[in-house]
């Protein structure tokens, strides 16, 4: 079995990255807020919920010296298996918040565990060419992922509320118990399939972890990252870039499904899976793909502006959507592709970004300090206050004060440095 090719591994290894981040990020969103948590309550828990991804390169160097990445990616998915598990027979009890929330942030812990140690197979699993041919592939089954969490599997929770089953699962607890059963079994069978599947391409020489010794490599790292040419403006754009953006992603999700009187749309999770979790998931692909060709033609410099301008002003969509609202699907499934597709756009070129500005010494180690400045700045911080933001101003003047800040994203982008050598 180790000779398998990368095929058989690479897909199923993203989606397996994807599954459990859509579970405690996205799909937790919309389970909360049919429990009755407020806007403020749900982007506050859930916000928190992404401190893992932020402080993970701090235990990034106990997966290169404790045991193999591929003992660590097959570990970590039984343990999210069973604990996806545990909240869906959590959710019907009378502690059903303070357990889901408490097994969430392990999932957490272990999905950013995971993160680490799958780019890092990644890289030593595949020849070079090879990483370069199927980066596309792990991005698609990544989206996939997505699409099945965030879609699919919120799209089953509507349908069982609806009587799909018959009466069972009717209720709203027993609804998100299947699903959040169904993501345990599917990370549990993924275990047991990357067990049999991962070639072994590593041996664990390491007798002993020092702790001294790893710690003293990080402060380097950060003594490389911090002494780099532009650093201030560097921070201020990886840290702002995504400023609206970050803002918007857990509102949308509450403002499409909110009721009409609570100033929502009304869409029902049968719908917004079908739209949000589907559409809107293949609009942010199709502008991924769109933006790295236009990168990859012209060049990182000519293309800033052009695809900054497609991440923040088709934000103007939902000051639409809030102030003429309809209920017509396929109106609001347009508006919201059409959102995804210029995230997909701009996000493509600020990687890219990210990329050039961590190349030279210590590169993987400093682009792991970006992308966690990166979530921390653009989507863990604007997110958690989101909540409480529009609770206060409600979701019209919300949209407004997001259009208002995509400012910020144009003034931190005109102070940004991009060397000719860097396109």
């Amino acid at each position: 079995m180790n000779n398998k090719k990368p095929f058989y591994w690479v897909p199923s290894l993203y989606l397996g990255e994807a599954l459990p981040f859509s579970a405690v990020m996205l799909i937790s969103v919309i389970m909360f807020k049919e429990f009755g948590l407020t806007d403020g309550q749900i982007t506050v828990y859930t916000g928190w919920m992404g401190l893992p991804w932020v402080i993970k390169p701090i235990w990034s160097p106990i997966i290169d010296n404790l045991k193999t990445k591929r003992w660590w990616i097959v570990s970590m998915q039984f343990l999210m298996g069973i604990a996806l598990a545990m909240v869906a027979f959590t959710l019907p009890t009378s502690y059903w918040l303070q357990g889901s929330l408490a097994i969430f942030m392990l999932i957490a812990f272990a999905s950013a565990t995971h993160d680490i140690s799958a780019d890092g197979f990644y890289i030593i699993g595949l020849k070079e060419k090879d990483q370069e041919w199927y980066v596309g592939i792990r991005n698609t089954f990544y989206r996939i992922g997505m699409v099945i969490g965030q879609g699919g599997l919120v799209l089953l929770a509507g349908h069982l509320q609806e009587g799909w089953l018959g009466q069972t699962f009717q209720s709203t607890a027993s609804s998100w118990l299947l699903v959040f059963l169904i993501l345990g079994i599917l990370m549990t069978l993924l275990a047991i399939y990357h067990s049999l599947v991962l070639p072994k391409v590593e041996v664990a020489e390491h007798e002993r972890f020092d702790f001294a010794e790893q710690m003293r490599e990080f402060v380097a790292t950060l003594e490389v990252f911090f002494t780099k040419p532009h650093i201030i403006s560097a921070l201020c754009f990886i840290l702002l870039f995504r400023l609206p953006e970050g803002l918007l992603t857990k509102i949308v999700p509450l403002f499409l499904t909110r009721s009409v009187a609570e100033g929502g749309l009304a869409m029902s999770d049968k719908n917004f899976g079908l739209i949000y979790g589907t559409l809107g998931v293949i609009g942010l692909l199709l502008g991924g793909i769109l933006g790295g060709w236009a990168v990859s033609k012209w060049g990182l410099k000519k293309c800033l502006w052009p695809l900054v301008l497609c991440i923040t002003l088709p934000d103007a969509v939902y000051v639409y959507l809030s102030f003429f609202p309809t209920d017509n699907l396929w109106l609001t499934g347009a508006c919201v592709c059409i959102e995804q597709i210029g995230y997909g756009l701009g996000f493509a070129a600020y990687t890219l970004y990210l990329v050039t500005f961590s190349r030279g010494e210590r590169s993987t180690a400093v682009f792991s300090i970006c992308t966690a400045g990166q979530y921390f700045g653009g989507v863990m911080l604007p997110g958690m206050v989101s909540g409480l933001i529009s609770e206060n101003i409600g979701y019209q003047n919300f949209f407004l004060l997001v259009m208002l800040l995509c400012l910020v994203t144009f003034a931190v982008t005109a102070f940004v440095k991009i060397d000719n050598h860097e396109q």
